[in-house]
């Protein structure tokens, strides 16, 4: 990989730029918190050459609502069966939306 392949990772959302201490540190959480999640399987970080964890910053947005709900009293596996479901309601709807315009397109009257 080159440097300039590795500028162009910078956007990407799902590039695991961030170590386990980098991420804690961003989320102002614990290394702890971070494993509890990953046995949760709420994420599985990457691993890199020499065995660490990497996390992406779709997977740190995810601990943070995670946390967030952690913060509000809700136990670590309740908090991540909850940011699962929310995911999948997301992804849900995103394609209901897709089907919707699909469907819609099919439906049209020809112009004319």
């Amino acid at each position: 990989m080159t440097a300039d392949d590795s500028f162009g990772r910078l956007d990407d959302d799902d590039y695991p730029a961030y170590t386990m201490g980098r991420a804690a540190e961003m989320l102002g959480t614990t290394q702890g918190f971070l494993r509890a999640i990953g046995e949760a399987r709420l994420i599985t970080p990457l691993r890199s050459a020499g065995g660490h964890r990497r996390y992406s910053r779709y997977q740190l947005r995810i601990a943070a609502r995670a946390r967030e709900l952690v913060d509000h009293g809700i136990p670590i596996e309740a908090a991540c069966r909850i940011v699962i479901l929310e995911d999948q309601l997301e992804e849900a709807q995103r394609l209901n939306a897709e089907y919707r315009r699909a469907a819609g397109s099919v439906n049209s009257p020809p112009a004319g």
